[in-house]
């Protein structure tokens, strides 16, 4: 079967793109490595643009795997696993 040049072209596209999504997250992990060796603490906040301006205290936030994933590959392990 032929190759679609269109689609090698996609593919080129997408490894480009995962490279440099591996390369960001090798960057950030060793920069909070490198916070942590310093004494200091670091902290991710996630603040959806479409949540409830007036939420209820004490509502409790579910993380999904990917979230979960994403802390890991930080070196970050959420407060409740």
């Amino acid at each position: 079967m032929a190759r679609d040049k269109h689609v090698d072209g996609l593919m080129e596209k997408l490894l480009r793109a995962i490279e440099c999504s591996l390369a960001a997250s090798q960057a950030a992990r060793e920069t909070v490595e490198e916070i942590l060796k310093r004494g200091a603490e670091t902290s991710i906040f996630f603040v959806g643009t479409g949540a409830d301006p007036n939420p209820s205290h004490g509502e409790d936030v579910e993380l999904t795997p990917q979230d979960r994933e994403f802390l890991r590959t930080l070196s970050i392990r959420p407060d409740s696993t």
